[in-house]
């Protein structure tokens, strides 16, 4: 069973959308677990502080790292044999790569930063690895850590049910993922492609591989240039 643990400003958060579909099944059928630390418990005085000004200046404020090493050795002691990741726009990016090699784990537990950020001390002393979902800033990790969990459950064998459908996923082959189509085949004057009905299940196979090529090269130039240097 992969073990997640959460170590958060807002536990109740999760498990949230997590909780539903796909991923929330697999976590009824006991395929994954979840839980959370409350970063706040380990704050300082009455108020329990968990933050302070940045040496240097510089607008906001950053989380002390006595009071997050103190939540993190918190989720070490539910999830001992876990990876720590710390999600960070300054984190290698999420690929489809890297959640398939984070399945493998035993499992995982996710610093969710907040205000400007974690002192550097802490992130280099307790964590393993520092992980980004885009090159964008968001407000907290806390929204980053559901698309980690998600694209990491996707590759723990019976959470998806057939394996096949992950095979045929955008990115397993470097490829965005070709159009795909349902009944009704005509609708709003728009008609499935013929070569879908046909019944040829080569013509089929090399149709949907042209379709991404072009996709990908259209949409994703990065992607594209990767392919043609390889």
């Amino acid at each position: 069973m992969m073990k997640f643990t959460i170590v958060t400003l807002f536990p109740d958060l999760f498990p949230g959308a997590l909780a539903h579909s796909i991923t929330g099944r697999a976590l009824q059928d006991g395929l994954w677990s979840l839980d959370t630390v409350h970063i706040r418990d380990f704050g300082l005085g009455k108020h329990q502080s968990v933050d302070d000004y940045p040496y240097g200046g510089g607008a906001g404020q950053l989380m002390r790292p006595d009071v997050v090493a103190a939540a993190i050795d918190a989720a070490k002691q539910k999830n001992p044999q876990a990876k720590v990741i710390y999600m960070s726009p300054c984190g290698s990016p999420l690929t489809t790569k890297k959640a398939q090699e984070l399945s493998q784990e035993s499992g995982l537990i996710l610093l969710c930063g907040h205000y400007e950020g974690i002192d550097a001390r802490v992130i280099k002393s307790h964590v393993d690895e520092e992980l980004s979902i885009g090159d964008y800033i968001l407000t907290g990790g806390e929204v980053a850590v559901p698309v980690v969990v998600d694209a990491v459950l996707r590759h723990v064998p019976g959470v998806l049910g057939n394996a096949e459908t992950l095979h045929e996923e955008s990115f397993d082959d470097g490829l965005l993922e070709y159009p795909q189509y349902t009944r009704p085949a005509q609708w709003q004057g728009k008609e499935v492609p013929a070569v879908l009905l046909s019944g040829n299940h080569q013509k089929i196979a090399q149709w949907r591989k042209e379709q991404s090529l072009e996709r990908t090269k259209l949409r994703r130039p990065d992607l594209w240039q990767k392919i043609e240097n390889s």
